[in-house]
């Protein structure tokens, strides 16, 4: 494109030098942007298309190109447009008019705007078969050096992609890839001390002396070429037999007449051998050799490189397990489950950690994070911030703080990182769950009775960055407050548990849900259920979970009431109680009117610490009847009387609201003082 985003203006499509058709040589022009091809007459003699029959796209070739063939091309074309050539070449088949193949041979030139995106391919194709320097037997020649060619190139392609071992061997093992040399058997040795780890055998399948490990001052054709650093060729059954004589009594029974062993050596050391077994006797050609000894370096540069990933995610593995708490500990009141799962991508894991911090009195602490990254250094960061984070906990301070003074440890490290995080406090005897956010997923809880559902805890920003403008009120770092049941079960994970490649963002977290839902009631067996059924079908991220289940017998619906003491002159007491109403009021079925029964208790918690002495108690229940019923006792035994406030009033309209809010609301005395409660409808859906 010009300065102005537009695509150079160029002549379309190219016109071909005269010189070219006289070659037997073609010419193509593809605009990328439209798809369009353009192919000139000799072009489509070539590929023996009939101009009336072609469609002007990529499409209308493939009729025209052998199976398999044409994927190869794809990949080609598409290589060279990620890897930012300007050129590429291919040798492919194209079906000939009697039924049989002709090799062709193609050669583009990809233009690119200043931005360095492509937007057209020009090339040549000529008749690989019919080149004027070619004829007899000289041709039929050159038909199988072409032939072994597209073999070495297409698995020199797909093993450009292998990441591990595994990767190397599958590819290896595919009877369409190597196959087409004519081998009957491939066998993948990878040097392991003083020895040979064979760690692939396909087709043939009964090739015994060399599985699993052998010396390699062995006198056995794997280990010579190992041990030689040359390639070593068997040219018949006779002198398998005479070089051999260990081996021969296994080969002797095989339909084997020659085979070829070729040492892997990548930076001038060995690091495998390839084994190829024929069913035909005579030598190998100079040409056949050189393509060999070709085909065994793609493959030693695709394994040392699988071996260096696997080798380096280890050591990245072991590192991140390192960080990560050794055990955990035992907590009476709750059963605890964690996993952890690294991704498998050479050194590319992540920071994601869990910690369990028993805080005595039937109080635990838990918490799950993730730090920005994949790599080493986001491992040991992770380790870091965690300490850090627990050492605050341990403290003594209270969630919301410990968050805020672990996100400024983690400024100060000067990173350039940013982690999420979620914590949660338990106290085991009361069931009060207290919970802050630092950008990371909601938590999940499920109810001894099997439902499922999403906590929405007020969050945060994510540890690490610039906190927002000061305020002047809180942390930064809010609490949302709810109940455990005896039964109930908080799920925490990080997001590799649940993102799904190109799928709808909430999807995986469906998924997880029903897991959850339908899994069974042992932490342990929940744990793994949640990790099999979901954690596989993620995206390849590192995963954490940790599972929380509080002890006891799931209590039905209606029990298990909420109380929070009011003292005069704590401002932390009803802010706590109102997180710990909404929360409970979202849980018990009515998240639609947390707001209105949210503003309703404040009233009448405002109510008792204003007009009484003493403070009181805030209760919240679900009634048998499935209502939600707000309590507030203090020890007065004046009755609060409804008033009309005039418009210039400061006060006297809280029990105007509570009872335009609620659906039903009263005082009862209660020995020496008082309970004015307020009732909602749950609806039916909850």
């Amino acid at each position: 494109m010009d300065q102005r985003g537009r695509t150079p203006a160029v002549d379309w499509p190219a016109r071909p030098d005269l010189s070219l058709a006289l070659n037997r040589m073609g010419t193509f022009d593809w605009d990328l942007d439209s798809g369009r091809m353009h192919l000139d007459a000799t072009a489509l003699e070539v590929l023996g298309l009939h101009p009336e029959r072609f469609d002007g796209t990529p499409g209308g070739l493939r009729a025209r190109i052998v199976p398999g063939d044409e994927e190869r091309l794809d990949h080609r074309v598409a290589q060279a447009l990620r890897d930012g050539r300007s050129h590429y070449g291919a040798y492919f088949r194209t079906l000939r008019q009697d039924g049989g193949a002709a090799w062709t041979h193609l050669q583009g030139h990809v233009l690119r705007d200043p931005s360095g995106r492509p937007y057209r391919i020009i090339g040549i194709l000529r008749d690989a078969d019919q080149d004027p320097a070619e004829s007899g037997a000289d041709g039929e020649r050159d038909e199988g050096r072409r032939r072994m060619t597209g073999v070495v190139e297409r698995t020199a392609a797909i093993l450009a992609h292998a990441r591990t071992v595994n990767d190397v061997t599958d590819i290896l093992k595919d009877p369409e890839g190597l196959g087409h040399l004519g081998a009957v058997s491939v066998m993948l040795g990878i040097v392991d001390g003083g020895r040979i780890h064979l760690v692939a055998e396909g087709q043939l399948g009964a090739y015994v002396p060399e599985i699993e490990y052998t010396r390699i001052d062995a006198r056995l054709p794997m280990s010579e070429a190992v041990r030689t650093l040359q390639a070593v060729y068997l040219s018949s059954r006779e002198e398998f037999r005479r070089r051999y004589p260990e081996l021969w009594p296994y080969i002797e029974p095989l339909a084997v007449r020659s085979g070829v062993y070729l040492p892997l050596i990548a930076q001038g050391r060995p690091v495998g051998a390839l084994g190829l077994l024929y069913a035909r006797d005579g030598d190998f050609t100079a040409e056949e050799r050189n393509l060999l000894v070709a085909l065994g370096s793609g493959i030693a540069q695709s394994l040392q490189r699988a071996i260096l990933f696997e080798q380096e995610h280890d050591l990245a593995e072991g590192l991140q397990r390192a960080m990560l708490p050794r055990r955990i500990p035992e907590v009476a009141g709750a059963r605890i489950a964690v996993r952890y799962r690294a991704a498998r991508i050479g050194r590319d894991i992540g920071g994601d950690w869990y910690d369990v911090i028993p805080l005595g009195e039937g109080r635990v602490g838990v918490m799950i994070g993730d730090v920005e990254g994949h790599d080493t250094d986001a491992a040991a960061v992770m380790g870091q911030l965690r300490i850090v984070l627990r050492a605050y906990v341990l403290e003594g301070h209270t969630p919301g703080t410990a968050m805020a003074r672990a996100s400024a440890f983690l400024r100060d490290l000067a990173t350039e990182r940013f982690a999420t995080c979620t914590y949660a406090e338990a106290d085991l005897n009361t069931g009060m769950l207290r919970l802050v956010r630092a950008g990371h997923l909601d938590p999940v809880v499920r109810r001894g009775d099997g439902t499922c559902h999403r906590v929405q805890v007020a969050g945060g920003l994510p540890l690490g960055l610039p906190p927002r403008e000061p305020s002047g009120t809180g942390c930064g770092y809010p609490v949302t407050s709810m109940e455990l049941h005896p039964g109930d079960t908080l799920l925490l994970c990080t997001d590799g548990l649940v993102e799904r490649p190109g799928a709808d963002p909430e999807a995986g977290m469906r998924e997880f849900m029903d897991a959850a839902r339908a899994g069974p009631a042992d932490v342990e067996e929940l744990a793994d259920v949640l990790c099999d059924l979901v954690g596989d079908a993620g995206g390849g991220d590192d995963m954490a979970l940790l599972v929380l289940r509080r002890r006891g017998t799931p209590a039905p619906r209606g029990g298990g009431p909420l109380r929070q003491h009011l003292t005069p002159g704590d401002t932390d007491g009803p802010a706590l109680a109102r997180h710990l109403i909404r929360a409970a009021a979202a849980a018990w079925g009515a998240p639609e009117r947390a707001d209105e029964i949210e503003l309703a208790a404040d009233e009448l918690m405002t109510n008792a610490l204003v007009h009484t002495e003493g403070g009181g108690e805030v209760g919240m229940r679900l009634t048998a009847e499935g209502r939600i019923r707000i309590e507030v006792e203090d020890s007065s035994s004046a009755l609060p009387r409804r008033r009309e406030a005039d418009d210039w009033a400061v006060s006297g309209r809280g029990l105007m609201l509570v009872d335009r809010l609620a659906d039903d609301w009263g005082v009862e005395p209660r020995g020496s003082g008082k309970c004015v409660w307020c009732e909602f409808a749950v609806p039916a859906a909850g």
